[in-house]
């Protein structure tokens, strides 16, 4: 029997190029359509493998906060758990486990009051768990509002304009008005003040961010926890704080001790994590902890009989991988609450170091230091004419580089900074060589023309 293929291959595409070395009919591979037949694995392999060469250097990218690094041992795990699927719990007990296990360790690890009956889960990221949060903010809301009469169909959410576009999907997805706080000069993120004047009867929640993926700084939650006290006082009005934690809540704690953040303030109905980013896991993972069962309303719960079990779930997916669940808890018990302590301390000396030797370089200026998250983002100075940012990007991409610049939001437009995220993996050795690439670089701008500006692609930097 002869198979046709169901497809016509498009025209004009050139089919890639297959080393003679792996095969000895001189066909090529289609690029854009599926080949009729099988490809050897070692060829289809070989293909793949050659083309990924072309991405950058997962160690060279300070654009992103995911992990590029773990253990061997941790991705061994990793790979002997690639087929277990997190919501067949039933099938996969002791995967389940773990994950129970994690989001107790959480709960304990940011104060929860009683944290051996942890309300939590984990998530695909921090950004499905933060709309899991936020729908949590919301019903909350609503069945307060259907109690005592009032409509409830109006509500609205207050943060900074800095926030991660996963807040804007979530207001845009569940019909909820974003209020946002806008920059002011150098307060590049939500202040007490700002927030509590946005603040209404159909306010579900504000949204504080441990750590702004524009520059590294922690937002004052306990201020604006303070002031949504005083708010109560004045008026009545019970406004809970969702902690938007996806890379402090797994810094913080271990090097920021004395910051009141977490569950200890009252009003901190839920946090979440990305434990793909300073958690230490590869992607992609989050996780989300209500204080207690009371945030979370049960009628938001899912119970699945799904394989013979009846099991809760609140989720927005259904079926995902449970390897980076396994390689959290790995983590968690490879490293200990010392060693996350000696991992995020140390990428904080390098990001402190490394931000004070490119301030002494002359022509930036510094926005942050990168003494929170270990996260700095800087400026060139006003006398800096002959090249922008953008050009010291593009500089840097030449020798592997990629250190992102982009313009900062509405009311700072007019702002344009570089930014730098030190993770596990980038050590004192490898800032030094960034350090003497951007001063080789230097001399190179000074002496040509502008060679890029902002076109618009560059202020939508959302990492």
């Amino acid at each position: 029997m002869s198979l046709k293929h169901p497809q016509k291959p498009p025209a004009n595409t050139r089919d890639l190029a297959v080393d003679p070395m792996l095969t000895m009919d001189g066909n090529g591979i289609p690029r854009h359509h599926m080949p009729a037949g099988e490809t050897p694995p070692e060829v289809a392999y070989q293909i793949v493998h050659d083309e990924l060469m072309l991405d950058g250097n997962a160690r060279m990218n300070l654009a992103t906060f995911v992990t590029t690094w773990m253990d061997p041992q941790a991705q061994r795990l990793m790979s002997e758990s690639f087929d277990k699927n997190m919501i067949d719990k039933d099938e996969y007990p002791q995967t389940a486990e773990l994950e129970s296990r994690c989001v107790e360790i959480l709960s304990r690890l940011w104060h929860a009051p009683d944290a051996a009956r942890a309300t939590g889960c984990s998530t695909t990221g921090s950004s499905e768990a933060a709309m899991l949060g936020g729908l949590a903010l919301k019903r909350r809301w609503q069945l307060a509002r259907r109690t005592e009469g009032r409509t409830a169909d109006r509500p609205n959410l207050v943060m900074g304009i800095n926030v991660q576009v996963c807040w804007e999907k979530f207001a845009n997805y569940w019909d909820v008005e974003m209020r946002l706080v806008p920059m002011d000069g150098e307060r590049f993120h939500l202040s007490a003040e700002e927030a509590v004047k946005l603040c209404d009867e159909n306010t579900i929640g504000v949204v504080a961010i441990l750590g702004s993926t524009f520059d590294g700084s922690y937002e004052p939650v306990a201020e604006i926890c303070a002031a949504l006290d005083d708010l109560q006082a004045r008026t009545g009005l019970d406004i809970p704080v969702h902690v938007d934690g996806a890379s402090g809540a797994f810094v913080a704690p271990f090097i920021d001790q004395d910051l009141v953040w977490d569950f200890t303030l009252p009003r901190v109905a839920s946090i979440n994590a990305s434990g793909h980013k300073y958690g230490l896991v590869y992607p992609g993972v989050g996780w989300i902890v209500w204080r207690d069962d009371d945030a979370l309303p049960a009628d938001l719960i899912f119970w699945v009989n799904y394989l013979g079990d009846n099991m809760p779930t609140f989720a927005l997916n259904f079926s995902r991988p449970g390897a980076q669940v396994v390689a959290q808890y790995y983590n968690f018990l490879r490293l200990g609450f010392g060693g996350y302590a000696k991992v995020q301390g140390y990428a904080r000396e390098v990001a402190t170091r490394l931000s004070a030797q490119i301030e002494e370089l002359g022509p930036f200026r510094l926005l942050t230091r990168g003494d929170e998250l270990p996260v700095f983002a800087f400026t060139l100075k006003d006398e800096v004419t002959a090249y922008t940012v953008f050009d010291v990007s593009n500089a840097l991409r030449e020798r592997g580089w990629q250190v992102p610049a982009y313009t900062f939001p509405k009311d700072r437009e007019d702002l344009a900074a570089l930014r730098v995220v030190v993770r596990r993996g980038f050590s004192h050795d490898l800032a030094d060589l960034l350090l003497q690439d951007l001063k080789r670089q230097l001399p190179k701008l000074e002496a040509g023309t502008r060679t890029t500006g902002a076109t618009g692609d560059e202020s939508a930097f959302h990492h």
